[in-house]
């Protein structure tokens, strides 16, 4: 399989944010050894910033492999933004919807096109309370497990001290210079899933184990511990809920 060439929007796309992102923030990147030269990949990176995005994908276009990224359908509709998401190649993805599954037609495709695909597990910026990984949803996974494609784990930090997410107007905090700091680690072993059917509790596992390894590189990268369990913004919800309507009740 042969490697994507990089192509004329993304050169675009670095001309104009890597001048900002050199001058605005320093870096800590390590683990590049650990992204494949050739062949189709994935990686895994977790989202805790609207500025995120622009910092993995620094890191990675210096490693010579862009990555595709699943991004918003509502992206591409943005002027200018939107052309630049097409032109290099970015998928769609269409929530709840008859065409919810062209994003995973499209990330297998272009693995076995020899490229790579970046996936947000997370679905969403997360909503722990500590800033760790949430629970992962399982598409990272169902992908996995069709191509058999090493799984690249990644973790980031240092985005969301300049942005944190859900800031009131989302204001930047550029000084002091933040660190951006990214680290990649060695493929996440999925072996013992591969001839299973993918069951719902064969994806959950698959995906706990993606998400295990992306948690450890941040604890790597803080210097501290994450919780036990991972934070699951759904299960959350739904105990607010329960708990407004059982004070609603007295």
């Amino acid at each position: 399989m042969s490697r994507r060439r990089i192509g004329f929007w993304y050169r675009l796309a670095a001309v104009i944010a890597k001048p900002p992102l050199v001058v605005l923030f320093k870096r800590d990147w390590r683990g590049m050894e650990h992204i494949p030269a050739d062949g189709g990949f994935i990686t895994a990176v977790n989202h805790n910033s609207y500025l995120d995005p622009l910092s993995y994908a620094h890191f990675q276009y210096n490693t010579g492999r862009v990555p595709r990224l699943l991004a918003k359908a509502a992206l591409f509709k943005v002027p200018f933004v939107g052309m630049i998401l097409r032109g290099s190649g970015q998928i769609p993805v269409y929530r709840e919807t008859t065409n919810a599954l062209d994003a995973f037609r499209a990330a297998v495709a272009a693995i076995e096109r020899g490229e790579c695909v970046a996936f947000y597990p997370e679905g969403t910026l997360t909503r722990d309370p500590g800033m760790w990984p949430m629970a992962g949803k399982t598409g990272v996974a169902r992908v996995a497990l069709v191509t058999r494609a090493p799984v690249i784990p990644v973790a980031q930090w240092g985005a969301n001290l300049a942005m944190p997410p859900y800031a009131k107007e989302n204001k930047l905090s550029l000084f002091p210079r933040k660190t951006l700091q990214v680290l990649a680690g060695p493929p996440v072993d999925l072996s013992e899933f591969y001839d299973r059917e993918p069951t719902p509790d064969v994806l959950k596992a698959a995906t706990e184990a993606i998400m295990a390894a992306v948690t450890g590189l941040l604890e790597e990268l803080r210097g501290e511990k994450a919780p036990e369990q991972p934070y699951d913004h759904r299960k959350a919800r739904a105990e607010q809920r329960r708990k407004a309507a059982g004070e609603g009740m007295k």
